[in-house]
């Protein structure tokens, strides 16, 4: 995997990807940024949300759950001094869907976390990485 990242201006920086996608990050106002994209950390948060979604939703499908609607709120804490890692990330997913069964998401949610997620599993070496869940049943 490849992917390049130029400097714009200031403290912004466009980043491209091997697969031809481009993201324009940003710094806070406060750092010299004009808040014209989402910080680069920021984007780190929600590759590990993209990521664990990514594996949830296929091992749902596979365990034949009909699912309708999904989707992961993540809250993050960072150290106090530099570098200013993640040191805590809570995952909280809502899935939707007819007849879903609560303990095929939870073990969706395990296999991610613990087996498929390469993104989660990285952070984890410096965060603690917390997870619950809701499923939300369609008539």
């Amino acid at each position: 995997m490849k992917a390049r990242v130029k400097w714009v201006e200031q403290v912004s920086f466009l980043g491209e990807t091997e697969s031809g996608h481009a993201v324009l990050m940003d710094g806070a106002p406060a750092a010299g940024g004009r808040n014209l994209g989402p910080r680069p950390m920021e984007m780190l948060l929600i590759g590990a949300g993209g990521c664990t979604s990514f594996d949830v939703i296929s091992i749902l499908k596979k365990s034949r759950q009909a699912v309708s609607d999904c989707h992961v709120e993540l809250e993050a804490e960072r150290a106090e001094t530099d570098p200013r890692v993640f040191t805590s990330i809570h995952m909280h997913f809502v899935v939707k869907g007819k007849n879903i069964k609560p303990e095929a998401v939870e073990k969706a949610i395990k296999l991610s976390a613990e087996k498929y997620c390469s993104a989660s599993i990285m952070l984890g070496a410096t965060a603690a990485i917390t997870h619950d869940f809701e499923v939300i049943q369609e008539e």
